[in-house]
């Protein structure tokens, strides 16, 4: 073969690999394009179920004011479980003295000391925080009660060590049946607790039994859960308060009902009065809204977590692991996040403050989402456009769950005539006689500890409401609020008050 034909033949083979690596970079490139594309699916799919239009949010409100009515028409008649509380009267900034407070609503429970002064002031607070061991959370009564006695009687003797005349009010988180103000028996165990003999017990006095096993002369003298005690320490401050509402690890609502509007039990509600219900709207499940495949997992019957659906929307508990789960499915269905996503597949590994600080981080390179992926997931060297994503499908969780928590509100305030429809029977609303100031209360790391997540709550109040009726509505963050709240109860319910009332 001649030098020509050699230098035809090699340009030829050049030409070949040239065209070959051309071809493989090509389809490369194609294969990239398609795993893309299937990551952009499954957030454009997630983004579509999670859709909140205004129309559909007044249909939200519509439901759950039906719900309500249907609440306290009958035991039986509604998920949505309208508790009544036996408590009758609010703080009126008139309580004075010395009070204790145990605040139980998770993984953790509060101990503190109050001292109140007349003009509703609040002269000092000690507040300390215990974490509680899943051992106990799933252990038995004995061992939780023995656990908070214990503190409280460490508490105080930090303290001054005096208990005498000082009353005890305790926030009790989880759904319970009350028969007075200082007793009420366990309904159900909700979040990560599965103590399951306690259910049906009293759990005041549950914790006066341990109190008493710990040496401490001091008796529960009021029991509330967390929206109750917050609806106390706003009327305390300003009594237009109407309602308090829980937006953190768990989510519940409270407000002021007639007892003329409570017609499924007799009794000590047939006179004439105000009278403060317990919502429970965490187990309410709006039939507008759809669960996504990542809502339905939640349906695992080997956790505590039964329906609550509205609540596994909502609340911080469960943020953070609807997006994890569609991280994962990211992860299934591309290679957006590389070939170590073993973190993915453990469940609750990304907390909502994780969440939280991706969707606000501002950077040009999203440095925050990386740090979080690395640091919690253990994911690196995540692009940038995937950061965007990531970041997409947090915001997508955090809007969701605040119009859906703005819808609720708006329902508590249809419930009352409070939102200008005359309770749900008009459709315009509009202002009609005196123009009522409306308070609620708020309390919850989710709603204080989130901007993004509380602009788009107060964003879809006045859609909902509209600029006028959003204009008398006032949402006031109580902070330590239930807590406090069991305090200012316990002072007005206290015997020595009541005694010379």
């Amino acid at each position: 073969m001649g030098k020509g034909q050699w230098l035809c033949a090699a340009v030829g083979c050049a030409a070949a690999v040239t065209c070959a690596v051309a071809a493989a970079l090509v389809a490369r490139r194609a294969a990239a394009r398609w795993r893309w594309s299937r990551a952009v699916a499954v957030v454009r799919e997630f983004e579509e179920g999670c859709a909140t239009p205004s129309e559909r949010l007044q249909r939200v409100v519509n439901s759950l004011a039906i719900e309500m009515f249907a609440g306290l028409a009958s035991e039986d008649a509604s998920k949505v479980r309208m508790l009544l509380t036996c408590v009758d009267a609010l703080p009126d900034g008139s309580e004075e003295g010395i009070y204790y407070a145990i605040d139980l609503g998770g993984t953790s429970f509060r101990v503190m000391k109050v001292e109140l002064g007349a003009g509703s002031m609040i002269i000092n607070k000690k507040v300390e925080h215990q974490s509680i061991p899943e051992n106990i959370t799933k252990g038995t009564s004995e061992d939780l009660f023995n656990l908070i006695a214990s503190a409280l009687k460490n508490f105080i003797e930090r303290e001054d060590g005096k208990i005498e005349g000082r009353g005890l009010g305790f926030t009790f988180s989880f759904p319970i049946k009350q028969v007075s103000i200082s007793s009420g028996s366990l309904i159900r165990w909700t979040k990560e607790f599965s103590i399951e003999e306690t259910v049906g017990k009293d759990v005041a006095q549950c914790l006066n039994e341990a109190l008493l096993r710990n040496g401490l002369n001091l008796q529960v003298n009021a029991l509330v859960n967390n929206a109750v005690g917050t609806l106390a320490m706003g009327h305390y401050h300003d009594e237009d308060t109407v309602a308090a509402v829980i937006i953190g690890a768990g989510t519940n609502a409270s407000y002021i009902e007639r007892n003329g509007a409570i017609t499924k039990c007799r009794g000590p509600f047939t006179k004439s009065g105000p009278t403060v219900v317990n919502v429970e709207w965490g187990s309410f499940r709006p039939p507008q809204v759809p669960l996504t495949p990542y809502d339905i997992c939640f349906n695992d019957k080997a956790r505590n977590y039964y329906d609550q659906s509205f609540e596994k929307m909502i609340s911080g508990v469960y943020l953070g692991e609807i997006a994890r789960l569609v991280f994962q499915r990211m992860a299934q269905e591309s290679d957006v996040f590389g070939s170590t996503t073993d973190c993915l597949s453990t469940p609750f590994v990304l907390s909502t403050p994780c969440l939280a600080a991706i969707r606000e981080d501002d950077s040009p390179d999203f440095r925050e989402v990386g740090r979080v992926l690395e640091e919690q997931l253990k994911i690196s060297d995540v692009s940038l456009k995937t950061r965007r994503l990531v970041v997409r499908i947090c915001d997508i969780v955090t809007r969701r769950a605040a119009r859906l928590a703005a819808a609720g509100i708006v329902a508590v305030l249809q419930k009352i005539g409070r939102d200008g429809t005359l309770c749900g029977t008009t459709k315009v609303r509009r202002i009609r006689g005196d123009r009522k100031r409306s308070v609620v209360a708020i309390e919850g790391g989710l709603y204080q500890g989130y901007s993004v997540f509380r602009e788009y709550l107060n964003e879809a109040l006045v859609e909902i409401l509209g600029d006028d009726i959003a204009s008398t509505v006032c949402l006031r963050v109580m902070e330590e609020g239930s807590g406090i709240g069991a305090a200012l109860l316990a002072a007005s319910y206290s015997s020595t008050r009541q005694n010379s009332a």
